[in-house]
């Protein structure tokens, strides 16, 4: 069977190039930091990347209309202030919120980057046949779960380092 030709446009490659790369970033920063720290040099470069690969993903349409890529670039590009400013709405909890709106970026940005793959490689003969694939919908659970385990990691070590940074007066030391 000959090889396919890539059905990406210019603009889909570009975009695909810098969503590699702002995974990139945020893997790093869950490597270096434990978290995806927006304030962090890793962090802004995840930000970054990440707002130009949602702009880009939104002009490509190859189906037309609207998908639900789409929609997600669009949640991905309102959480992201929420997870930069977290601390500011939430005084108490805003370190608690901003693990869980950064990861919860990561994650969505991951979806598509899974089903694009799965449905288009290799070009030959993709492992996936479209979104209804069973290995593609395995794969999105694995996704899910991964989220949820890495939330809830991040949120249980936040807590353990409150805890530890409290006297037992109930004062919490400086340091």
């Amino acid at each position: 069977m000959p090889i396919q030709p890539n059905h990406l446009s210019i603009l889909g490659i570009i975009h695909t190039a810098i969503s590699i790369f702002a995974l990139l970033a945020a893997f790093y920063a869950l490597y270096k930091e434990g978290k995806i720290n927006p304030l962090s040099g890793t962090g802004k470069l995840y930000v970054l990347l990440t707002i130009i690969t949602c702009l880009t993903a939104l002009p490509i349409m190859k189906t037309g209309h609207f998908t639900p890529a789409h929609g997600v670039a669009v949640i991905i590009l309102v959480l992201l202030p929420i997870g930069i400013y977290a601390g500011r709405i939430l005084k108490n909890g805003g370190d608690y919120l901003q693990v869980i709106v950064m990861s919860t970026t990561l994650m969505l940005s991951c979806i598509p980057a899974v089903v694009e793959t799965l449905t288009r490689l290799p070009i030959s003969h993709p492992i996936a046949d479209g979104p209804a694939d069973p290995l593609l919908k395995m794969c999105l659970n694995i996704l899910f779960t991964l989220y949820f385990i890495g939330v809830i990691y991040q949120v249980i070590k936040i807590r353990s380092k409150k805890k530890s940074a409290k006297t037992p007066d109930g004062t919490v030391k400086l340091t």
